[in-house]
């Protein structure tokens, strides 16, 4: 007869046992994760010191008044922001900048969203050039876009010119000289600048675009437009809500156009309230708390603008 000793083990034991792999990957999460802590701290710190911290101190300086360095907290704190409900210039700059984007923004989606469906184009010859022609104007230097179109747009420039020629004025045009067409003149400026810009997050967007749905559409009897409507537009909706939402802060945010081009005239009908801001920072007996009031307006402008267009455009369950 044979005997076999058996060892019986604990229930404790058998638990400790088997925890301790548990506990060893527990550990092993914990040590990654304060890894990946302490490489995002730096820049993390930076973001806040460059950023956040600036914000904070705008915000406090938007509640003092005072011309220069001689400031004190005004009485009320928030007189600044009335003041801003009374000043006839800000509320004709937000005409005027609402003007640009109700113009402006929906033009330049269209155009560019048209461009790039035509440069997606497997027939097309030289997709190289075209693309590279209407990107262009983007990366053109702002002095050098605003003294150009200037002397297009001059009482004896090139645009007078030919609409005289062709008989289709008699007397040369003021088009910087007067409100309307020298808002006209920024917008077609915006246009020629950033259409190209905004036609390239198309083009991305379009490598993405399943072919054979738009096969199936073909083949469904669909023509041209509304294989394009139907089809290929939906599947185009995140990047024209990204563009949608670039370009409008952009435009609310516009300065170079409206202070290279014009000036701001006449008697400030074309002035951006950016440029506004700029003005009321840097000339005419700089206030500073008043500028930065000015400044949360358009942040609280661009903030609810794009809440609305995320609000609008996300259609996800």
């Amino acid at each position: 007869m044979t005997l076999t000793a058996t060892l019986v083990v604990p229930p404790s034991e058998k638990k400790n046992k088997r925890s301790e792999p548990w506990r060893e990957r527990s550990a092993s999460a914990r040590r990654r994760s304060l890894t990946g802590w302490a490489f995002l701290l730096p820049a993390t710190l930076l973001i806040i010191w460059m950023n956040f911290w600036p914000m904070l101190q705008a915000f406090i300086l938007s509640l003092q008044t005072g011309r220069g360095s001689r400031l004190g907290f005004a009485e009320p704190l928030w007189a600044n922001y009335e003041r801003l409900l009374q000043d006839d210039i800000f509320r004709m700059t937000l005409l005027t900048t609402g003007i640009y984007l109700v113009v402006q923004v929906p033009i330049m989606l269209v155009l560019a969203l048209l461009l790039a469906n035509l440069l997606n184009s497997p027939t097309l010859r030289f997709k190289g050039f075209w693309r590279t022609a209407i990107f262009l104007p983007c990366a053109v230097g702002l002095v050098s876009y605003s003294l150009v179109f200037r002397t297009l747009f001059a009482n004896e420039g090139l645009v007078n010119d030919v609409l005289q020629a062709v008989g289709l004025i008699s007397d040369p045009i003021n088009w910087l000289g007067q409100p309307e067409t020298a808002r006209a003149v920024i917008i077609l400026g915006l246009l020629w600048r950033w259409t190209g810009y905004n036609m390239v997050f198309f083009l991305a967007a379009l490598q993405n675009v399943d072919r054979s749905t738009i096969e199936a559409a073909r083949i469904d009897g669909a023509n041209a437009f509304q294989t394009f409507w139907y089809v290929t537009v939906p599947q185009l909706k995140p990047m024209i809500l990204l563009c949608a939402i670039m370009s409008t802060n952009g435009t609310l945010q516009l300065f170079d156009e409206s202070w290279a081009l014009t000036q701001g005239g006449p008697a400030y009908t074309s002035m951006s309230m950016a440029h506004y801001l700029y003005e009321l920072s840097f000339h005419k007996n700089p206030n500073f708390g008043y500028a930065a009031a000015l400044s949360y307006a358009i942040l609280v402008l661009v903030a609810v603008l794009a809440a609305i267009q995320m609000r609008i455009g996300d259609k996800r369950d």
